[in-house]
């Protein structure tokens, strides 16, 4: 060939126009069918998810008569506000007692009742001013948590379905991060010799599956850290691999300290309030009226550097002790201190500083918190409900490209071609056989994945076998 006719400069191959080979063809077919199989649960998570972090603004509406009354220049004491609350559900037992944290807000006072389930709480809401009852509702667990964040926890968690549909999100946070680090793995190797700009914007001038593919590996981009968080939040409570995470945290020291309200603490042992507890017995306590003892209790708790506007106080169980004052603000900063105090002595005798917490159980509360949207306040709400409808985008947009990815000459309803078998032979064998066994191992602390990939992987093998058969 001359000089003078050679051919113009071409750009480089797509990586996705050629063959899968090596990691990427297996990576590529875990993604699919991983995507494919997954992706309604991820769905119904991630919708869920933004109903819940939303909660709060929608109870504020729905529960305006119940939650606020006028400001009162000077508020009734808490323990005639709880009197009132008694008057109003005799012989019932109180749980526990939450001040109005601000001026305009209401008391609540939360009574176990007989007639409820042990999870659940008869409430009764205070004007702090006038003393008024301003509603009655069940609330939920030891928090108290209103009827309708307990049905989009609920729904969230279970699809209202108890115990046996947490199976659903547990599956979703255990395959989220599979799914996400896969996808991040074909972009980056589909997109690689161009600029890392390209990684986070579609690529322009570009129509049908490939333009699906553009939009739905752009926007994987951009939630892949938030993917990676919500599915490590979301494991730390579910039924098995939160197991394991309770026990690897028990067994590293790294678990949540809690309260002693039965004199014998830490603190009780060791500082100037040793002793205090033992000026009164149980026996004599019980007989003592617990709401008479209220207002001393909580002054006791402010001075002892409980400064939250959020707090719950929680008396004494049947067989005596101390009062419980906790700190419930789960913003930022967070306030989550607890003291135990003795009412018969005014003294505290023991308390739990978050700042003594250890850092795994710093990490996790703030997790928590974050997942739930309650760490910054209506900024965690916000990105929690575009990185929802995000991660609820790339589902509509994998299953588009499946759709895509069909027959073009096919009649009927026909989905798309999955990616051939055999794509592990194309893989190194030592680091194949080092994959395994890390999967063989997260596999087993998160059950979930790993009884899931089995059954994914005997299915394979049967279609396989059943293509083999002689027609």
């Amino acid at each position: 060939m001359s000089e003078t006719t050679k051919p113009a400069p071409t750009a480089p191959p797509d990586a996705s126009s050629q063959p899968a080979s090596g990691w990427r063809g297996l990576v590529l077919r875990l993604h699919f069918y991983a995507g494919v199989l997954v992706g309604p649960f991820v769905l119904v998570a991630a919708l869920t998810g933004v109903l819940y972090a939303l909660t709060p603004q929608l109870e504020s509406w729905l529960y305006a008569d119940e939650l606020t009354a006028p400001a009162a220049a000077e508020p009734l004491p808490l323990s005639e506000q709880v009197r009132v609350a008694q008057n109003a559900a005799p012989g019932a037992e109180l749980h526990a007692v939450r001040p109005a944290p601000e001026p305009g807000d209401t008391t609540r006072v939360l009574f176990a009742d007989d007639q409820l389930d042990s999870s659940e709480y008869r409430t009764l809401f205070v004007d702090p001013g006038t003393g008024d009852i301003t509603g009655d509702l069940t609330t939920y667990g030891t928090s108290g948590v209103l009827p309708l964040r307990m049905t989009l926890d609920q729904l969230h968690r279970n699809l209202l379905l108890g115990d046996p549909g947490r199976l659903y999100s547990e599956l979703a946070a255990s395959w989220l991060w599979v799914v996400a680090l896969g996808g991040i793995v074909l972009w980056v190797s589909r997109r690689r010799g161009r600029r890392p700009a390209t990684l986070v914007r579609p690529e322009p001038g570009t129509s049908g599956r490939r333009r699906t593919m553009s939009r739905h590996g752009a926007l994987g981009t951009w939630v892949l850290l938030g993917a990676l968080f919500l599915s490590a939040t979301g494991l730390t409570w579910s039924t098995y691999a939160g197991e394991n995470v309770s026990d690897l945290r028990a067994a590293l020291s790294w678990s949540t300290p809690s309260l002693d309200t039965a004199g014998g603490g830490e603190h009780a042992e060791h500082t100037e309030h040793t002793g205090h507890a033992e000026h009164s017995s149980g026996a004599e306590q019980s007989t003592q009226d617990p709401v008479a003892q209220l207002d001393g209790v909580l002054a006791a708790a402010r001075a002892g550097g409980i400064d939250a506007g959020l707090i719950e106080v929680t008396p004494p169980g049947e067989a005596g002790g101390a009062w419980a004052v906790t700190e419930i603000d789960r913003g930022w900063p967070t306030q989550v201190d607890a003291v135990a105090v003795d009412a018969s002595t005014g003294q505290v005798v023991d308390d739990v500083r978050f700042a003594d917490y250890p850092l795994a159980a710093k990490l996790a509360r703030w997790g928590i918190d974050g997942h739930m949207g309650s760490l910054f306040g209506w900024p965690n709400q916000i990105l929690l409900a575009a990185l929802g409808l995000s991660l609820a985008t790339l589902v509509v947009l994998g299953y588009r490209m499946w759709w895509q990815r069909r027959p073009t000459r096919a009649t009927g309803f026909t989905f798309g071609r999955p990616i051939p078998r055999g794509q592990w032979r194309k893989a190194p064998r030592l680091p194949l056989l080092a994959g395994l066994a890390v999967a063989a191992v997260v596999g087993w602390f998160v059950p979930l994945l790993g009884i899931s990939l089995l059954a994914f992987l005997v299915l394979d093998v049967l279609l396989g076998w059943k293509t083999r058969l002689p027609k």
